[in-house]
């Protein structure tokens, strides 16, 4: 196939993975903003190399005419976790999409039942719908969940097979299996200190959300010319920053929207 049409073939493929990027992040950040825990950490995505879809392709004896339909990576999603909870947390978000913007094929537990290597991860296979300029195009993609310890060993390992051509030497072999355990052990002792994790976390976005609307509200009044409240709170919030806890910053905040609401100003900068 010549370059100008493998291009076109993964435009669609392109444009999934950054509108399925978009909708994962939007997830996790609408969480954060109101307080809450997020069981997705962070989210990446990459659609795969033309040289790479033809080894796979040669691998499992797929012609060319058949890539679209039997190879289903060829848009990936990667989205990472903090604890293995998690990983089931957004295995249920994404479920609350099937049928709305996006279909599940299959799925694939290599949590529960990891992989001889060792490799740990769920897989989701989707079927998702792209518009392009020519009308609808449906294309497969496959979302990875994995918590951070898995995706740092898989990262690994995946290194080490494109070093050995998927001959990696026996020692090194079963020394990425026992660190395969290791990780997984690790995922277990967080696993055990979950709810100080969520609240720790829970803290913070809380924190970060109440600094923001602080700041806000002392640059809306600064542009007002209330030199006098700006001084007083800007005061305040250093002594805040400090020492000072999610109570006392939600009461600053409080105490800088009344006197905003009392000159009936209208806040000019948005979060």
């Amino acid at each position: 196939m010549p370059v100008k049409k493998w291009n076109e073939f993964l435009l669609p493929y392109e444009q999934a993975v950054e509108e399925l990027k978009v909708k994962f992040k939007s997830l996790r950040n609408g969480l954060r903003k109101v307080g809450e825990y997020s069981p997705i950490e962070f989210t990446t995505g990459r659609v795969k190399k033309v040289s790479s879809i033809l080894e796979k392709a040669k691998k499992l004896g797929i012609s060319i005419e058949e890539i679209e339909e039997k190879i289903e990576d060829i848009a990936g999603i990667r989205i990472i976790c903090q604890l293995v909870d998690d990983i089931y947390r957004v295995v249920q978000m994404v479920k609350q999409r099937d049928g709305r913007d996006l279909k599940i094929v299959y799925e694939k537990d290599y949590v529960k039942n990891r992989k001889e290597s060792g490799y740990r991860s769920y897989h989701i296979i989707i079927q998702y719908p792209v518009q392009m300029a020519q009308g609808e195009k449906k294309i497969l993609a496959e979302i990875q969940i994995r918590t951070l310890a898995m995706n740092f060993w898989a990262t690994v390992e995946h290194s080490l097979n494109y070093k050995y051509k998927h001959n990696i030497p026996r020692d090194i072999e079963e020394r990425i299996k026992k660190a395969a355990e290791a990780a997984f052990r690790l995922d277990q002792e967080m696993s055990e200190i979950r709810s100080e994790i969520m609240e720790a976390q829970q803290a913070f976005e809380i924190k970060s959300n109440l600094v923001s609307d602080i700041l806000h509200g002392i640059t809306t009044l600064q542009l007002s010319g209330k030199t006098k409240e700006v001084f007083e709170y800007q005061e305040r919030f250093n002594e805040l920053l400090e020492k000072g806890d999610n109570l006392e910053f939600r009461q600053l905040d409080a105490d800088i929207n009344s006197t905003i609401a009392k000159y009936e100003l209208t806040p000019r900068i948005y979060r």
